[in-house]
């Protein structure tokens, strides 16, 4: 039974999983798009959500909060200066997920995920 289960584990322990998907998240904001697969693409949708949320209120805090999650400082700058103020009046929905067919090798769901 999956009860009280809330996140996918991606086949990875905890510390694996946040790791992937702060990266997963610095390229989505320094790229504007990334192709994974498509479960990675849809866990990555909530953290990438609620990072533009918070980036629409530019303040120390948020700045902060953001900058203990995205890895690279030019990335958080990006966030604050061109995402958040694009999308500020948006009631979310920020990304997209487009799905591309199966990898050759394993035949995992493969999508690109980017921001609208």
């Amino acid at each position: 039974m999956r009860h009280r289960k809330a996140h996918r584990a991606l086949g990875r322990d905890i510390d694996s999983r946040k790791s992937l998907l702060r990266n997963l998240t610095t390229s989505l904001i320094e790229n504007g798009k990334v192709e994974t697969t498509l479960a990675k693409a849809k866990e990555l949708r909530s953290v990438v959500e609620k990072m533009i949320t918070m980036a629409g209120d530019d303040n120390h805090n948020n700045r902060k909060r953001a900058a203990k999650y995205i890895y690279k400082k030019d990335v958080v700058k990006k966030l604050f200066v061109e995402v958040g103020p694009k999308y500020k009046e948006r009631p979310g929905g920020y990304t997209r997920i487009y799905k591309l067919g199966e990898r050759r090798g394993d035949n995992a769901m493969m999508s690109i995920i980017e921001l609208v």
